[in-house]
């Protein structure tokens, strides 16, 4: 598994899944969505909205499925959240449709605004006394006089 900057790539039989993790504030609780599928199982899925805290925020839906759906009561409307989520698309009768399946919710532990401190600690350089520097040459006057030439060189 290679780890990329804010996402991961694995490969899976011959498949390759995207995962990508968005922090954000959590805005929005859609309600309950359930029913039946093809093959008569039953299914729930829960859709969020959350935004990014960018310099021009965007809005993101994505849904939580199945027994996923009880991480989503661990968060309130208003926390910043990380997102783990892999994004599907699928064809339907001509039209592609995409989802942000979303598979794990937790609250953020950072600011992703605020920069996290250094680690190391910049010690400011003590001021040196005039008396203390060494006298300058005559010769080192004439460095900076105009010469009429352009040419830093």
């Amino acid at each position: 598994m290679k780890k990329r900057k804010n996402f991961r790539i694995f490969a899976v039989s011959k498949k390759i899944y995207i995962i990508m993790e968005i922090i954000g504030k959590l805005l929005q609780k859609l309600p309950l969505q359930s029913g039946i599928g093809r093959t008569g199982n039953s299914w729930q899925k829960q859709e969020f909205v959350i935004e990014t805290m960018e310099q021009y925020p965007k809005k993101v839906c994505a849904n939580l499925w199945g027994d996923k759906l009880d991480m989503l009561d661990t968060v309130n409307i208003g926390d910043t959240v990380k997102v783990s989520f892999s994004i599907e698309s699928r064809e339907f009768n001509g039209k592609w449709y995409t989802d942000i399946k979303a598979w794990k919710i937790e609250p953020a532990t950072e600011n992703p605004m605020q920069p996290a401190a250094p680690a190391y600690q910049q010690v400011p350089a003590a001021p040196v006394p005039a008396d203390t520097l060494p006298p300058m040459a005559s010769d080192d006057l004439d460095t900076f006089t105009d010469t009429g030439d352009d040419l830093p060189f």
